[in-house]
Formats: C-alpha cells, structure tokens, sequence
C-alpha cells in the first residue's frame, strides 16, 4: 500500500497531543544567548508530530564532510562528523512548556536538557529556555495544506534472518516536507565519554566507528505523490536521493501500529512502527490571527506596519 492510501483509508489522531499551532516544519532563524552572542548560520530543523519531534542541527556546507566510506575519512573528518546532532523524541505539552523524554540521538548525552517556552505568532515561533541561557527564533516554513503523518520506528530487521538494523526514530510527513530518524541497531556504550570523545578513542576501529555511525537524521521536500528527495542529512550520501520508499505499507491488525516491506541490496526488510497520527489535510497556515481590537489597530496603522512586511523563512 502506498503511503497516501494508509493515511486517507486509515486516518486517526490521537486525543492529545501539542497545539495545532506547533504543528509542521520549522527552521531556526537566530539563536541568541545570555552572552549577547547570536547564530544565525547553523542549519537547524524541527518537525514536530502530535507527540513527538524530529530534530537535525549541522554546520554549513562547506563545513559538512563529503560522502564516502568511513574508511576513507581523517580524524578530523570523523570529529565534526560526530558533532552533527539529529534525534527524535516523544514530547509533553504542559501550558506553555514543551520537554522531550525517550530519545533517539546521534549523540550519546543530551545537549539540549531543558524544556522550552514557546508562544507562536504569524509564522515565528519563540522558544525561551527556563534559565534564560538563550532564546530561538523559528519559522514555519511554507506548505499547502496536506497530510500530517507520525510515525514512530520500533524497529527495522531483516525478515529472514531476524537481523535488526535500526532500532528508535520515526517518519514525520507534513505538507511539502518530511523527516526521517533512523536510530543504532544497539545501545552504544561509550561510558563517561561524550561522542566526540569516544570517537577519537577508538579513531582506527572501524568496526566500533560502524556501530556509532549506523544513524540517520533526514530532511527532505516534495509530496506523497511524487515521493521526498533528501536537502540535509547527516549522511552525506543520501542527499538527493528519496528519503523513504513509499510503498509497501500496510496497517498492522490492532491498529496500532504499521509495518512497510522494503528491499534493500536484495534483502528484504520490515519496518515497524506505532501510530502516532495519520491525517489526510492539515493546514499549515503561516498566520495566527488577530483579536478584533488588534485587527483596528494594524488596519489602521498598516500605512506604516506593512511598509516593508514580507514572508520571512
């Protein structure tokens, strides 16, 4: 089955979840912290489901290391590979406050403890950290209104030999763009060290690189009809290329969860996951409205106010 055929013929939402304002693709525009220093270059992107996120944060291109075997890059290389950060993890909406818990990381310590306080305006989203260490400015970015779609990875395994792959991650769908995060086969065990560190340790194992390395954070854009290519990754060689088969889904009895078939160099492999949502038609508005008083007020003073306004992303 294809992708778009199990969210029209199978379409549920959860009861709870965060607010349809947060729903969608996000990049960061600035962030600010309490030293007054601020970045504006790091490519940073947030999906957000009904009750969980997908996360990708890395350098610039020509920062990022080229594809090409694990066998064929410098330490140096293999440092800032193991600076990226991609994730995916379930989230709590409490008032204002958004936390994350039961996360699947590149990273081995999470580098981002606190929870955030957001409040959504038009297309920009605030996010204060509790300890005013710093302030994030994220964007929607533009989509027509389409499918919304969570999918959490329990796990991927060959079906023959029951040989597991990847363990955690998910597939978030929202419009125009979409994430995936496929996580470790198994728990790397790096004990005190942080990756960067564990990684210089064991520089020349490639065995060990290949167990820290087997991970993936994508971001992709196009649409269920014509399938997502990748535009940032934290592997090199899947930018281009489509982010995820969409066929060979198929709702799995209790309706609960999904399994998709997929061959990969001949071999065929399920992945499973549980439902977070699946919904035909999302809108992904970029504005949040007025209240009537400040609807008189922009009217009246938009001779000034939308002067030089455009869409921002």
């Amino acid at each position: 089955m294809h992708l778009h055929q199990l969210v029209e013929q199978f379409a549920q939402q959860p009861p709870q979840g965060v607010p349809n304002w947060m729903l969608g693709f996000y990049k960061r525009r600035a962030i600010s912290f309490a030293d007054g220093l601020t970045d504006v270059q790091t490519h940073v992107c947030w999906f957000q489901s009904r009750n969980f996120t997908i996360d990708l944060r890395l350098p610039l291109e020509h920062q990022q290391v080229p594809a090409k075997p694990l066998s064929g890059y410098s330490a140096q290389e293999l440092q800032v590979l193991a600076n990226y950060e991609g994730w995916e993890a379930l989230c709590s909406w409490e008032g204002e406050t958004l936390s994350w818990h039961t996360d699947t990381s590149l990273q081995v310590h999470n580098r981002w403890p606190e929870p955030g306080l957001l409040k959504r305006i038009g297309d920009c989203m605030i996010e204060f950290s509790p300890s005013d260490a710093y302030v994030e400015d994220w964007r929607l970015q533009s989509s027509a209104p389409g499918a919304l779609i969570g999918l959490r990875l329990l796990h991927e395994k060959e079906l023959g030999s029951g040989r597991v792959h990847h363990r955690g991650g998910g597939l978030i769908v929202c419009g125009d763009h979409a994430a995936l995060v496929l996580g470790r086969a198994e728990v790397l065990e790096c004990g005190p060290l942080d990756l960067r560190e564990a990684v210089a340790r064991h520089a020349d194992d490639l065995q060990w690189l290949s167990r820290a390395f087997n991970f993936e954070t994508s971001v992709a854009c196009g649409s269920l009809a014509e399938g997502f290519n990748v535009t940032l990754s934290t592997c090199a060689a899947r930018i281009g290329q489509p982010l995820i088969s969409l066929e060979g889904f198929e709702i799995h009895p209790d309706g609960q969860h999904v399994c998709q078939l997929l061959q990969v160099d001949g071999v065929v492999r399920e992945r499973l996951f549980v439902i977070d949502t699946l919904e035909p038609q999302v809108s992904y508005s970029s504005a949040t409205g007025f209240t009537d008083r400040a609807a008189q007020w922009y009217e009246r003073e938009s001779p000034t106010l939308s002067r030089y306004t455009r869409p921002l992303v």
